[in-house]
């Protein structure tokens, strides 16, 4: 249904509206640096609108705008910064990123060095579900693991270490835990060290109860930031960087814990399967879809037990056959 001549009218009051609001943070984050303190290198916690709470190499926590022309800056980023009033700031550079995730165009997260899939007994994992989060993973070049939750309530840990085999084989680090009973917490724990952590997976794997495992006073910390902030509340629905006291960080973004497939092309979903990398441009015929074209290399290694059938199969399903 197209849009009435008000409604357009609205949308494009209020887009002016925020051009106009970016444009005086900015200006003003341009005046604050005539008596600004000695440039420095700092953390971006969260961001909030035209604002940012950046952390200070020395662990304090200053709220900032940013100076004109600097490209946008979320949680993970390492930024300059120069001290103005009190606890307050003006970010004038962004660094160079590692990587960084975005979500429907929108960029969400930066320098992330792991992603971890989580799964459970109960909701029950699903492959193909599994294997939608590792092409995108594959395709935005960030590193993801899988986390296998809440294994006390199997009646066969056996057949679920069976299952998620095919992973491991494909290079995938997974982990299997109980939150509830402790089991194999504190390993996982020690791999979180100087790494910074996104958790993903769908609602009712324990997604919340392995990250208050992870930060007991989360509460303590989310409410430190929403003080400086000055966000009250609404901290909870940013995307937010987090200190695990047994060490690494955490960005928690509620928006991103699920996330459907992306609307990836059938080459980019073959790419994200890393195991068929291999045998990808070995077929017979260059434009081989691995469907059921003669001397297919990816249906040969399929064949052959070099590709897991299961996988080979969620392919399939992903690019629509």
């Amino acid at each position: 249904m197209s849009l009435t001549r008000r409604q357009k009218w609205r949308i494009e009051k209020i887009q002016a509206e925020r051009i106009a609001r970016a444009q005086k943070a900015s200006s003003n984050s341009e005046t604050s640096l005539d008596n600004a303190g000695e440039e420095q290198t700092g953390l971006v916690i969260t961001r909030y609108g035209q604002r940012l709470l950046v952390e200070s190499e020395s662990g304090d926590l200053y709220q900032c705008t940013g100076r004109q022309n600097i490209e946008l800056s979320v949680a993970g980023d390492q930024v300059l910064f120069q001290t103005t009033d009190g606890n307050e700031g003006v970010v004038t550079a962004l660094l160079k990123r590692d990587n960084s995730l975005t979500r429907s165009q929108k960029l969400i997260a930066a320098n992330i060095d792991e992603l971890w899939l989580v799964v459970a007994i109960e909701p029950h994992y699903q492959f193909e579900l599994i294997d939608r989060y590792l092409v995108v993973a594959e395709n935005a070049s960030l590193p993801i693991n899988i986390v296998v939750n809440k294994i006390e309530l199997s009646k066969n840990i056996d057949q679920v270490k069976y299952d998620f085999s095919m992973y491991e084989s494909a290079g995938y680090n997974v982990s299997y835990l109980s939150v509830k009973e402790q089991t194999n917490v504190a390993e996982f724990k020690s791999q979180l060290n100087d790494k910074t952590h996104i958790f993903l997976g769908q609602s009712g794997v324990g997604k919340s109860s392995l990250i208050n495992e992870l930060i007991p006073d989360l509460n303590l910390r989310v409410n430190e930031i929403s003080t400086k902030s000055k966000l009250g509340k609404h901290t909870t629905t940013n995307t937010t960087l987090y200190h695990i006291p047994s060490g690494g960080d955490l960005i928690d973004s509620p928006g991103i814990r699920e996330f459907q497939l992306d609307d990836l092309t059938d080459k980019e979903i073959l790419s994200g399967f890393r195991e068929f990398k291999p045998f990808i441009g070995q077929c017979k015929f260059r434009n081989c879809a691995h469907i059921n074209e003669p001397k297919c290399a990816i249906k040969t290694a399929v064949e052959a037990g070099e590709i897991n059938p299961m996988r080979y199969n969620n392919y399939l399903q992903l690019i629509g056959m």
